[in-house]
């Protein structure tokens, strides 16, 4: 039988092999990503917890990406690829005072995963979606670097297939086009659990008044929190929508 300092000298090791594997991996990683893009390593602190994010320094860079068929196709443009200020708010409600530990969780149009990641770290079980597939390398990059597990699925909003419910949706800045919002109410009724919430960050923009009115129309319940995002002398005011078709108040 081993003894217990045998035992606990095996837990170590095992731990620091897991530790450089995990090292190795995102190293390979970045320079995966640094061939192909310019990157930005942003560090954010939220409640004690402290986290690391990459990102592309300069989105517009990769417009030269998007071939004009796509572009007429889909009409998409790499926002997924910038942190964006909602986003940063969403993660400073969701790590200072929103209740995830063990429930199910899904995000839609994470970009590089930041709120995913900010759930994931305070004990939720993450599903991260993005419609790029690009932006999903990212999310599984700031997933190791912030040593958080969560899964990672591409998704387009305008067609669901996902057979999954969730007992909250999360989604930061994703109503900045007109096209976009009824498909986003009809994700949050496709995704969530009839007893579920979903939270969306909003740097209020004048859209959010037409998507909450149709969020109504289809038989949703919202609470507003007056939220801001601030770094150094940059304030930006954002709201944090819930929305939910159960009477249940649960914060």
């Amino acid at each position: 039988m081993a003894s217990g300092s045998t035992i606990q000298q095996f837990n170590k090791s095992t731990l620091l092999i897991v530790m450089i594997g995990a090292d190795r991996t995102i190293t390979a990683m970045l320079g995966e990503l640094s061939d192909e893009y310019d990157l930005e390593t942003s560090p954010y602190t939220i409640a004690d917890n402290t986290f690391s994010f990459v990102s592309v320094r300069d989105s517009y860079a990769l417009l030269d990406r998007i071939s004009p068929e796509d572009f007429v196709r889909d009409e998409q443009m790499p926002y997924w690829a910038e942190i964006w200020p909602a986003a940063v708010t969403l993660s400073e409600f969701i790590v200072e005072g929103l209740e995830v530990a063990g429930k199910k969780i899904i995000e839609i149009g994470a970009g590089v995963g930041v709120a995913s990641v900010a759930a994931a770290k305070m004990g939720a079980d993450v599903l991260a979606t993005d419609y790029s597939g690009e932006a999903l390398r990212f999310i599984r990059l700031n997933a190791l670097k912030n040593d958080v597990d969560l899964r990672t699925e591409q998704l387009d909003w305008r067609c669901i297939h996902c057979d999954d419910r969730f007992d909250i949706l999360f989604a930061a800045d994703v109503l900045y086009e007109r096209v976009n919002l009824l498909p986003i109410v009809n994700a949050l009724d496709k995704l969530m659990n009839p007893e579920g919430y979903a939270y969306i960050a909003d740097p209020r923009r004048r859209l959010a008044e037409q998507f909450l009115d149709l969020a109504f129309e289809n038989g949703f319940s919202v609470t507003s929190y007056a939220k801001s995002f601030r770094r150094g002398k940059q304030t930006i005011p954002v709201n944090i929508y819930r929305l939910s078709k159960s009477r249940e108040e649960n914060v």
